[in-house]
């Protein structure tokens, strides 16, 4: 289920950022702290949870880590959105479609006077 893990690491705002910045182009730690003006080991904590989410990898480049965005890590969960989206057209193909819910027609109700 690693597109629970997924989810639940993009669920941040600020993981989420380091991440869709990180899918531009790769980055150090320090350049993530950098731009996002955060501490580079609160940066190191965000990154090491996207990793265990398959959302990031990272390779050395002599003493420093490269990481950037994880393309292959994001399939499971397109496939898991995907899923929702192909039983809405499986639905609507079928006649199935799901129906806007319709107002209650406006019935005005008289009160008769007594007279």
């Amino acid at each position: 289920m690693t597109y629970g893990l997924a989810l639940t690491a993009l669920a941040d705002p600020t993981r989420r950022a380091l991440f869709e910045h990180l899918h531009r182009q790769p980055h150090t730690v320090g350049e993530l702290a950098d731009w996002a003006q955060i501490r580079k080991p609160t940066v190191s904590q965000h990154l090491r949870v996207l990793r265990e989410a398959h959302l990031v990898t990272d390779r050395r480049e002599g003493t420093r880590r490269i990481y950037s965005s994880n393309r292959e890590g994001l399939a499971e969960l397109r496939k898991y959105l995907g899923s929702f989206w192909d039983d809405v057209l499986a639905a609507y193909a079928g006649g199935d479609a799901p129906r806007q819910p319709h107002a209650a027609p406006h019935t005005a109700k008289t009160r008769r006077r007594r007279r």
